[in-house]
C-alpha cells in the first residue's frame, strides 16, 4: 500500500496489536489496544501508568503497532515509530472519544463509567509513525474468484435422472 493508504487505513477502526522491547534475551511484549490516529498525525494509546506495557514503552522509547482487516480481502498495516510523548494525564474528552469509537454510544457511556478511575490512573502515550510495513491481498482475492468462477463455467451441468412416468 501507498504511505497515503496505510496511513487511512490506520486511521480507521482496528483493535491494534501493540508490540514493544521486553527485556534481553526474550520476545516482544506484543497486547490488543484500543488507539486513535489522525492521518498526518500522531498514534495516540491511553494505558496504566504503572503496567508493564507503560514501563516497557517507557525504556524503549519507541514502539509498533500492527492492524489487520481479517476479512476477504485481508489487509495489514504495521507503524513503528519513536514514542515523543507520555502525558501523567488522560484528557476526559480523548478519554471519551476513544470509548465511542470502539464502542456503541450506550456501552461507550457506561464504560466510561465503570471505567473512571483510569482517568488518574493512566497515562496518555504519543507515537509518531515513522516506518510501514503493510500487505493488501485485494489483488489475490480477485484472482482467486476469478478462478472460481471460471473453475465453475467449466463444469458440465447435472444430468437430471428420468422423470420415472410411463
Amino acid at each position: 500500500m501507498t504511505r497515503t493508504a496505510c496511513e487511512r487505513f490506520l486511521a480507521d477502526v482496528h483493535v491494534g496489536v501493540l508490540s514493544v522491547a521486553e527485556a534481553p534475551g526474550r520476545a516482544p511484549l506484543t497486547v490488543p489496544i484500543w488507539y486513535a490516529y489522525r492521518p498526518g498525525g500522531l498514534l495516540t494509546v491511553l494505558t496504566g501508568r504503572t503496567s508493564v506495557k507503560a514501563r516497557r514503552i517507557r525504556a524503549a522509547g519507541r514502539f509498533t503497532l500492527c492492524v489487520q482487516q481479517e476479512e476477504p480481502p485481508c489487509r495489514y498495516v504495521s507503524a513503528t515509530g519513536p514514542v515523543v510523548a507520555i502525558e501523567d494525564r488522560v484528557d476526559p474528552d480523548e478519554r471519551a472519544a476513544l470509548a465511542h469509537r470502539y464502542l456503541p454510544p450506550a456501552t461507550a457511556a457506561a464504560y466510561l463509567l465503570a471505567t473512571a478511575e483510569q482517568l488518574t490512573a493512566d497515562v496518555t502515550v504519543r507515537m509518531r509513525p515513522e516506518r510501514w510495513l503493510s500487505a493488501d491481498f485485494t489483488a489475490v482475492t480477485e484472482r482467486i474468484a476469478a478462478l472460481e468462477r471460471s473453475a465453475e463455467a467449466q463444469r458440465p451441468p447435472l444430468e437430471q435422472p428420468p422423470s420415472g412416468r410411463g
